[in-house]
């Protein structure tokens, strides 16, 4: 095995690791590590999805037992999503436009993670066509991109004031799995074949992904973890955004 193969098999495995010990799948962060090794969009979508929804689904039963799901706050947002994102995995975005949406994808996901924590107001839950139009826009925007839509639900919830942190994760890896589902299924009803990559990094990251559930549900310390996932997100964005 080569030393790159050794990296990328190494990345993915603490991207994993580190997202699912936060509640995360680790679209993004998989996306940073496979354009980072260079590989081309057509491999890196369907890769990143099917590792989503391996990690995906360890964190959405770990918060299920720690009950912390909430159905009212998910199915609005999952119903909408979920064929806008079978429609967006069967769609092909031209190299330069995947590459600048996503390169701004995850230098936005950075800010994120390195953004202020809010204060934790009493959640107020939004208006079911509000919930419904955003589920759209992010079941579409996940299967173009090759994520599961986490990135941008978590936030939204908690900026908006819809869920707490803990709810909003709770949803969150739920739909991150059904949207990463549909996803992937349009994008294989479009290309018929999965890259032979995805299957040994599939193994990996559910390693990590068992390991870092495990971890984060008792409650480690996330400031660290955060720092370093936004540290890759910028690292892979960039390279994304400035390559000519």
């Amino acid at each position: 095995m080569t030393a790159e193969a050794l990296a990328l098999l190494l990345g993915v495995f603490l991207v994993a690791l580190l997202y699912s010990s936060v509640g995360h799948a680790g679209a993004s962060g998989y996306i940073a590590v496979m354009s980072l090794a260079g590989l081309a969009p057509e491999t890196i979508r369907p890769t990143a999805l099917l590792l989503n929804v391996l990690v995906a689904a360890i964190a959405s039963f770990q918060f299920w037992r720690a009950q912390r799901f909430s159905w009212p706050l998910f199915w609005p947002f999952a119903l909408a999503a979920v064929p806008m994102a079978f429609l967006g995995g069967a769609s092909a975005l031209p190299a330069r436009v995947f590459q600048v949406v996503v390169g701004a994808l995850l230098l936005l996901s950075a800010l994120w993670l390195l953004r202020r924590p809010r204060g934790d107001a009493e959640p107020v839950a939004p208006r079911r066509p509000l919930a419904l139009g955003a589920g759209a826009g992010i079941g579409l925007l996940a299967g173009l991109t090759g994520t599961g839509g986490g990135i941008f639900l978590t936030p939204l919830l908690l900026l908006r004031g819809w869920a707490r942190a803990q709810v909003a994760a709770g949803v969150t890896a739920p739909f991150v799995l059904v949207n990463s589902l549909a996803g992937l299924a349009g994008n294989l009803s479009a290309t018929r074949d999965l890259p032979a990559l995805a299957l040994p990094l599939a193994g990996v990251v559910a390693v990590g992904g068992l390991a870092g559930s495990s971890l984060g549900s008792r409650r480690l310390p996330h400031v660290a973890i955060e720092r370093l996932l936004a540290l890759v997100l910028v690292i892979g964005g960039a390279k994304l955004l400035f390559r000519l």
